[in-house]
């Protein structure tokens, strides 16, 4: 794929970072120009460009909700998905929250912006919460906790959560999904009173969130204006929601056969590299997002490594999925107890090829050596 080219690279730029951000789906760019044209106006209005923009972003509500099986009015759009999780989190916790130790910092920015206790649940090697384990927690803590928080899939190592075996645990307790890294990968997980997601993860544009609310959950707008109002506050991004639903939609329509591709590319990579020496390949090899899959390297510095690969031709990740500075060490792997040192997250786009990964895994045992040569090993 074209999608750009680093120094020196090949004709072709191989981005393998969408988990980050998945390029525009061709269903969005299709219908963005038009609605941008058909929806400028303010949706609240009552003249016709107004109604027309109503109409549009009514479409998209009614898309989104049949694509994650949930009711229209379940449905609210935000300005990403991290206002979404902290839209999510804020609305349903007023005391205490309960979460993976490998939650999104958004999950628990949230928190300490609101001046909540956080406790934090560990995680297996696979970083996998013990179902077992959130129960207990939210047995001690008593009243004061009301909300437990669970992602759907980490976005760092791609392990699915058991949110089933969770749910069962939590008494009268609303479970909150940020679903970030799955929403449109996986089917929406029934049991959470709130779930978050965002459009450019699926291949929608930027600057789109989801939040998914409950009508039985005790879900509150946290922010000033009415509480109790279950929609958009402010202006809505008529356009970017109705191209978000577009990319949704396609992306459900396609995910079993995107899936299953990548999947078996994903473990093509797993297998390649744990032949390289001084390897971790990290996250559940089964149970986890088809197309991402993170491994790190002793002796290696992570930012180098993406450096030169982006040299070569590759996009990939380093560092926390959460960080803006990719030398911070990943509070993900730390708490798997995995190596933090060197690491590297790969996701496939939907038009990754097996040629592209091929190339990538080829150039892989040479950079990583040649780094290692540099420092002496």
């Amino acid at each position: 794929m074209t999608n750009g080219a680093g120094d020196g690279a090949a004709s072709a730029y191989s981005y393998l970072d969408s988990a980050s951000s998945e390029p525009l789906h061709p269903a969005a760019r299709d219908v963005l120009q038009a609605a941008f044209d058909q929806g400028y106006a303010d949706p609240r209005r009552l003249h016709g460009p107004g109604r027309s923009a109503r109409l549009l972003l009514d479409n998209a509500r009614e898309v989104v909700a049949q694509c994650l099986g949930v009711r229209r009015d379940e449905v609210i759009f935000t300005s990403s998905g991290t206002e979404a999780v902290h839209l999510g989190v804020l609305g349903l916790g007023a005391r205490g929250i309960i979460g993976s130790a490998v939650e999104h910092a958004s999950v628990t920015e949230a928190a300490a912006w609101a001046r909540r206790e956080y406790a934090e649940v560990g995680v297996d090697a696979a970083g996998r919460v013990d179902p077992e384990a959130v129960g207990d927690a939210v047995g001690r803590a008593g009243d004061a906790v009301d909300l437990v928080a669970v992602q759907q899939a980490n976005h760092e190592v791609g392990t699915v959560q058991p949110l089933a075996a969770i749910a069962e645990r939590l008494g009268s307790v609303p479970l909150f999904v940020d679903a970030g890294a799955s929403m449109g990968r996986l089917p929406l997980p029934p049991e959470a009173a709130a779930v978050a997601g965002s459009a450019r993860k699926w291949g929608g544009p930027g600057g789109v969130g989801v939040l998914v609310v409950r009508k039985a959950s005790r879900w509150a707008h946290p922010f000033p204006g009415d509480p109790w109002d279950r929609s958009e506050h402010g202006f809505t991004n008529v356009a970017g929601a109705l191209a978000a639903a577009a990319a949704l939609q396609a992306v459900v329509a396609e995910r079993d056969v995107v899936g299953a591709r990548q999947r078996e590319l994903v473990d093509l990579v797993r297998r390649r590299v744990a032949e390289l020496p001084d390897t971790d390949v990290v996250g559940d090899p089964v149970d986890r997002l088809p197309h991402l899959v993170t491994f790190s390297f002793l002796y290696v510095d992570g930012e180098a490594l993406v450096t030169e690969l982006d040299r070569r031709g590759f996009g990939i990740a380093s560092g926390s999925a959460c960080a803006s500075d990719t030398r911070e060490p990943s509070r993900v792997l730390a708490a798997m107890g995995a190596l933090t040192h060197g690491n590297v997250r790969l996701s496939l786009t939907r038009d990754t090829t097996r040629g592209e990964v091929e190339r990538l895994l080829d150039a892989l045992p040479e950079v990583v050596a040649g780094i290692r040569a540099e420092a002496g090993l």
